[in-house]
C-alpha cells in the first residue's frame, strides 16, 4: 500500500537526500557522546585531571552543537518533504475527483469525499512528517547504540538482547489489535460529517418542522459512536509507552544490578556502567520512536487505503473524442438509446428512445414525477454516456467531440440552482469568464434579472452568499439561466429551471429567448403546460419510454397524458387562457 505512494514525494527528493544525510551525521555525533562521557569518568574524575575533563568536556559540547545542528537540518528537510507529500497526495486526490463523472461521483458520498480531502490526508501528513526522520534517525541510533554498547561490555549486553524480542511481541500485539479500531473511527468521522452537513444544508426545512430535537439525537448517537471508537482507539495507542517504561525501567534495573556486581568484582569500570546505561537508554529511545511510527503508520494506513480507493477509480466517462469535431448547428438525434445509473441494475430508466430535435427548435419534455425526463438530457452533454444506443449532435456522436467543447456549447440550466458565494459577476463569469460588462446585463435582460440585480444596492458587485441564501428560488433560477446565456451555446437546456417564476416573468423570458436566440437549439423539461405549450414539439415521457410526440394541440386534441396534466393544471389554476 504505502509503496503506490512513494512517487508523490519525488518532487522533494533534494529536501529528503539533505535531510537524510543531516540525519546520518546528527546520529553519528551524538552516538559518540556516551562514550566520551565514560571517559571522563574513568580517566578524568577517579585521577582528578582536570585538565583531562575539561579537553573531553569541550569535545562532548562541540559533539553536541554539530548534532543539534544536522538535527535542526534533518527535522527542517523532512518536514518540507512531509508537508509537500501530503500537499502532492490532496492535489492529486482533487484532482482525481474533478476528473470524475456523474456515474463515478454515485459511488462516493460528498461527506467521505471532504473526509478523505482533509482529514485522512492530514493523518497521513502527521504519521509522515515526524515519521520520515524517526524511521531513519532511528535504526542507525540503535544499531550505533548497540555497537557502542557491545564494545563498553559484551557481558551486559545480553540484558538487552533479551528485553528486545519482548518489547517487539508486546508492541505487535497493540498494533494488531490497533489497525481495525482505527478503520471504524474513520468510518464513523465520514457519518459525522454527513450528518453534520444535513443539518447544514437543510436548517430550514429542520426548524420549519421543529426538528430539532430529533437532528439532536441523531447528531449525538453518531457522536458517541465516534468518541467510543476514539477512546477505544487511544486507549490501545497510548499502551505503547506504559509498554516501553516497563521494559525500559526493567532494562535498567537489571543492567545496574549485573554491572554493579561487575564493578565490585572488578571487571567493569563505573564510566564505563554510565556509558553502557546511556547507550541502553538511547537503544530504548530509538525502539520506542520505531514504535510510535508504526502506530501511526498503522492509523495512517486505513488512511492510504481511502484515499486510494479514490485515485484508482476508473473513470466512467473518458474524453476521448476528437479535437477537430465542432458544434455547428446543434440538431440532436437519439437512436435505441436506453440508459441505467449502474451496470448492475436490473432496470433501465431509460427504454429504446428514439429522438430528432432539429438546429433552432424549441422543445418541451413533459411527463409525471420519476419518468426520467432528467436522465434524458443528461445524455446530451455526456453527464452520463447512454447504455445502449447512440447520442449523435450534429450527426456526429456525442463521444466524438472533446468533453470540453461539448460543454462549452450545450448550455445547462440544473434542475438544482448552484450559486457560489462572491458578487454577481463573479457567479455570472461561470458562463464566460471573459464576459464584458455589456454582456453580462444583455445575458440578465434576457433573463429578466436586470429588474432585481438593478435594485441591489451594489447592483452587479452585490455579494451572493453560498448556495445564493440571500436570493429568492426566483432570483437563482434567472441568475443561472443569464450564467448559461453567456456561454452562447449552440443548445440551451433548461431542466425545470423556470418553476421559481411566476407566468409572465416566464413567458417574457420565452419570448426574449426566441427573439435573441432564434438559431439556438432549445430543450425545455418543466411540469406546466404554460412552459412548454409554445414550443415547437412537445415529447411526453412515460417510464422512461416516449409515449408520443407534437404541438400542444395536436397532444391536446388526443393524448390521454397530456389531457390529464392540462386539465388537471387549469382546474388547479394554473392555466389561464
Amino acid at each position: 500500500m504505502f509503496r503506490k505512494f512513494v512517487k508523490y514525494g519525488g518532487k522533494y527528493k533534494k529536501e529528503w537526500g539533505i535531510g537524510f544525510f543531516c540525519c546520518i551525521l546528527e546520529a553519528v555525533f551524538e552516538i559518540m557522546i556516551p562514550t566520551f562521557m565514560a571517559k571522563i569518568i574513568d580517566y578524568g574524575i577517579v585521577k582528578k585531571d582536570f585538565g583531562y575533563i575539561l579537553r573531553i568536556g569541550g569535545v562532548i559540547l562541540l559533539l553536541s552543537i554539530l548534532s543539534f545542528l544536522f538535527g535542526r537540518g534533518c527535522s527542517n528537510n523532512f518536514s518540507k518533504f512531509g508537508n509537500g507529500f501530503a500537499a502532492e497526495i490532496r492535489d492529486k486526490v482533487y484532482q482525481k475527483v474533478q476528473s470524475f463523472s456523474f456515474s463515478n461521483m454515485d459511488h462516493f458520498t460528498n461527506p467521505s469525499l471532504i473526509t478523505r480531502l482533509t482529514s485522512d490526508v492530514v493523518i497521513i501528513q502527521n504519521a509522515v512528517t515526524p515519521g520520515v526522520r524517526s524511521i531513519f534517525r532511528a535504526p542507525i541510533m540503535l544499531l550505533s547504540g548497540v555497537v557502542m554498547a557491545v564494545i563498553l561490555s559484551r557481558e551486559l549486553a545480553v540484558v538487552f538482547f533479551i528485553a528486545i524480542p519482548i518489547l517487539g511481541f508486546l508492541l505487535y500485539l497493540v498494533v494488531k489489535y490497533l489497525a481495525p479500531v482505527y478503520h471504524r473511527m474513520q468510518k464513523t468521522v465520514d457519518v459525522l460529517n454527513r450528518v453534520t452537513q444535513e443539518n447544514l444544508r437543510g436548517i430550514r426545512v429542520v426548524k420549519a418542522y421543529a426538528r430539532e430535537p430529533y437532528e439532536g439525537v441523531k447528531f449525538e448517537e453518531v457522536n458517541q459512536d465516534l468518541k467510543d471508537s476514539s477512546i477505544h482507539a487511544y486507549s490501545l495507542s497510548m499502551m505503547n509507552s506504559p509498554i516501553m517504561q516497563f521494559v525500559m525501567y526493567g532494562t535498567i534495573i537489571a543492567i545496574v544490578w549485573f554491572g554493579g556486581n561487575l564493578i565490585i568484582a572488578d571487571r567493569l569500570l563505573v564510566g564505563q556502567l554510565t556509558g553502557f546505561l546511556s547507550y541502553v537508554l538511547q537503544i530504548l529511545n530509538s525502539l520506542m520512536l520505531i514504535s510510535a511510527v508504526f502506530i501511526n503508520l498503522t492509523k495512517a494506513r486505513e488512511s492510504f487505503h481511502r484515499i486510494n480507493e479514490v485515485l484508482v477509480e476508473e473513470v466512467e466517462l473518458g474524453d476521448e473524442g476528437s479535437r477537430e469535431n465542432r458544434i455547428t448547428k446543434g440538431s440532436v438525434r437519439m437512436e435505441n438509446v436506453s440508459f441505467k445509473y449502474s451496470k448492475s441494475a436490473k432496470e433501465f430508466v431509460l427504454k429504446d428512445v428514439n429522438l430528432f430535435i432539429q438546429p433552432g427548435e424549441t422543445v418541451g419534455i413533459l411527463g409525471g414525477t420519476g419518468s426520467s425526463k432528467t436522465s434524458l438530457v443528461q445524455l446530451i452533454p455526456r453527464l452520463y454516456d447512454a447504455t445502449d444506443g447512440t447520442v449523435w449532435i450534429d450527426n456526429i456522436p456525442v463521444k466524438d467531440y472533446s468533453l470540453e467543447h461539448l460543454r462549452e456549447e450545450v448550455g445547462m440550466v440544473l434542475q438544482k440552482n448552484t450559486l457560489f458565494s462572491g458578487t454577481i459577476t463573479e457567479n455570472l463569469r461561470w458562463g464566460n469568464e471573459d464576459a464584458t460588462v455589456s454582456q453580462m446585463r444583455r445575458a440578465c435582460d434576457i433573463a429578466c434579472a436586470s429588474e432585481f440585480i438593478e435594485q441591489k444596492k451594489d447592483g452587479y458587485e452585490f455579494h451572493v452568499e453560498e448556495g445564493g441564501n440571500n436570493l429568492s428560488g426566483g432570483q437563482k433560477q434567472r441568475l443561472c439561466i443569464a450564467r448559461a446565456l453567456l456561454k452562447e451555446p449552440k443548445i440551451l437546456i433548461f431542466d425545470d429551471s423556470t418553476s421559481a417564476l411566476d407566468m409572465n416573468t416566464e413567458k417574457k423570458l420565452y419570448e426574449n429567448l426566441k427573439e435573441e436566440y432564434p438559431h439556438t437549439t432549445k430543450i425545455i423539461i418543466a411540469q406546466r403546460i404554460t412552459s412548454v405549450s409554445h414550443a415547437d414539439k412537445i415529447v411526453i415521457l412515460n417510464d422512461g419510454m416516449i409515449d408520443e410526440t407534437g404541438t400542444h394541440e395536436e397532444l391536446l386534441s388526443h393524448n390521454q397524458i397530456y389531457q390529464e396534466i392540462y386539465y388537471s393544471q387549469q382546474k388547479g389554476g394554473v392555466l389561464n387562457d
